[in-house]
């Protein structure tokens, strides 16, 4: 018999184990939950899956070093908003780029064509209310069965949290901002 160590203690695993696609979370106010998905990404690319990024949020011309390796890669990283949202000028403008990138990745989920499909910063057009949560969830519940999703951001609706397969929470302990040091080339971005 198997033993799992769980967030509430040692715990039998019984029964088959079984294959799925995940649903994958990366959440909360610490540093890390991009990080955490272009981790994945490599991973997932160095086994030859098919693997791609749509970025929300993040300014249409950005060129960021996970954009930079990406196209290295032959991976698609692709980014379609205006920015940071807290610095909008127009943000009915935020909110509709939001809604057509949202479009667009609900047709590549359902295609199939991808192993691996990351939402970056995809958390924040739920809670702003640009993007109903239920039709998030329903896009999620109708993928092909063996496809992965990660979502990252922010404060992470409770209806994801509990359809997700796996859900991490990352928390500052500690940053350099803090102290009045600037973000970092190659660390941030």
């Amino acid at each position: 018999m198997t033993t799992q160590e769980t967030r509430h203690g040692p715990q039998s695993v019984r029964g088959p184990r079984i294959n799925k696609g995940l649903v994958i979370v990366n959440t909360g106010n610490g540093k890390g939950k991009t990080t955490a998905a272009m981790g994945v990404l490599m991973r997932a690319w160095g086994r030859d899956m098919k693997v791609v990024m749509l970025q929300f949020i993040k300014h249409t011309t950005a060129n960021f070093g996970e954009q930079r390796a990406a196209e290295k890669m032959g991976v698609t990283v692709r980014a379609m908003g205006d920015g940071f949202t807290w610095r909008s000028q127009d943000l009915d403008a935020s909110a509709d780029l939001a809604r057509a990138l949202w479009e667009d990745a609900k047709e590549v989920i359902a295609a199939g064509e991808f192993d691996l499909v990351i939402l970056d910063e995809f958390t924040y057009p739920m809670h702003y209310g640009w993007l109903p949560v239920e039709d998030v969830v329903d896009a999620l519940k109708a993928r092909p069965e063996m496809q992965h999703v990660i979502i990252t951001g922010r404060h992470a609706p409770e209806a994801l949290v509990e359809y997700a397969d796996l859900v991490t929470e990352m928390n500052v302990v500690k940053h350099p901002y803090d102290a009045g040091i600037k973000a970092q080339p190659g660390i941030e971005f």
